[in-house]
């Protein structure tokens, strides 16, 4: 049994609960939703640094001590969108002063600079744009658009549409979720980002994101998407309107759809904490801070990483969101990935977060080098990948 500061500071049925909860997750036990809401309760600095050192431990027996990165791009090929999420400042309306549609051209040639870059994944999302279609078939744009990159650049994993870009689709074409599924996988899509999950929780998606798929739908699609082969991420939006109780209940979600598929289907899970500064103004202004919380994101972390236990081992922050130097400082707290270059990024930086759009590998390495932790560069789904410098 590992001793914690906290026993040292305070003999109460509090401290001995979180003892307890903790001592469960180190044996490998699958925490309770009241227990993973106890944790994040947590407010006390003894409290705090247990709950530190225990989603650094779990780290440290699930995946080691080495910090993964991966070099990629992230395209956004459209921000024309059909629906108005309270937190987004990327979309417009098509002729909308900023709007913008890349063409089949310009998407390829930011893919042969990320290639020239050494990049392995393009990861491509965009707004939900109802004329991007040929043949009035919204499918066989998307279709067109993935078998032209694969065509050039066979060689990438193509990390492509998310949930909601699916149900999208299937909904214009009046296809079944499996039908889009399987023919972006017959193009050359490899695995699919596990975005527009926000908060998996209809009460707060009436608030952020009330034109998106509800939380039902979001799990019927990334199951449909596993039972098809196709990996995806996991990710929450946090840091707004919701509960640690709603934050709970959607890492219980995760996990249920991961034990239902396992072995595993989600390659990871991301945090990504809510930027207001230019997200429209109402939810801005009900949040009341235009950027995230740190402390909090780093509690959130660690707790996801306990109460996930086994079942996703790769936890990534967003260095966009938080910063580098504060992602950085997560990789102490239960993560084990630092995320990927992206060389550009538009969904985000647009709600005016301050940690850029482009990292090196070089500034990648030297960050996790700083808390001397040994670094190793991956593919999209967390197999190493040998580089002069891991030889």
């Amino acid at each position: 049994m590992r001793e914690y500061p906290f026993r040292r500071n305070a003999v109460t049925v509090l401290a001995l609960s979180l003892d307890l909860i903790l001592d469960r997750a180190l044996a490998g036990a699958d925490l309770s939703e009241a227990e993973g809401v106890v944790l994040l309760q947590q407010t006390q600095p003894a409290a705090l640094a247990a709950i530190q050192a225990t989603a650094d431990q779990l780290r440290q027996q699930q995946v080691g001590d080495t910090v993964t990165y991966v070099l990629n791009r992230n395209i956004n090929f459209t921000n024309i969108c059909e629906q108005h999420c309270s937190f987004c400042a990327f979309r417009r309306d098509a002729g909308q002063s900023g709007a913008y549609w890349l063409d089949e051209a310009a998407v390829l040639q930011k893919t042969a600079e990320a290639v020239e870059a050494g990049a392995t994944e393009i990861c491509m999302q965009g707004g939900l744009n109802p004329q991007a279609q040929i043949d009035d078939s919204s499918l066989a744009y998307y279709v067109k658009l993935v078998q032209a990159i694969k065509a050039s650049f066979p060689q990438l994993h193509l990390h492509a549409f998310s949930p909601q870009e699916v149900q999208f689709i299937a909904r214009l074409d009046s296809l079944s979720y499996a039908e889009v599924i399987v023919a972006l996988q017959e193009a050359g899509v490899s695995s699919m980002p596990g975005t527009a999950a926000e908060v998996l929780d209809d009460s707060v998606r009436k608030i952020l994101c009330p034109e998106k798929i509800d939380s039902a739908t979001w799990l019927e699609i990334v199951a449909t998407a596993h039972r098809l082969e196709m990996p995806t991420t996991s990710t929450m939006l946090s840091g707004h309107i919701e509960t640690p109780q709603q934050q709970i209940s959607h890492l219980a979600q995760l996990r249920k759809l991961q034990q239902q598929h396992y072995p595993a289907r989600f390659s990871e899970f991301i945090l990504l904490p809510f930027v207001g500064q230019d997200a429209p103004k109402p939810l801005r202004h009900r949040v009341g801070r235009d950027q995230p919380v740190l402390a909090d994101a780093l509690l959130l972390m660690a707790v996801a990483r306990i109460f996930l236990g086994n079942w996703i081992i790769n936890h990534q922050p967003s260095w966009v969101k938080l910063g580098l130097a504060g992602a950085t400082t997560a990789l102490t707290w239960g993560c084990n990935d630092i995320g990927g270059t992206l060389m550009e990024e538009h969904i985000t930086s647009m709600a005016g977060a301050q940690g850029g759009t482009c990292q090196t590998s070089e500034a990648l390495q030297a960050a996790i080098q700083s808390i001397g932790r040994p670094t190793q560069q991956r593919d999209t789904l967390y197999r190493p990948i040998q580089t002069a410098a891991s030889r």
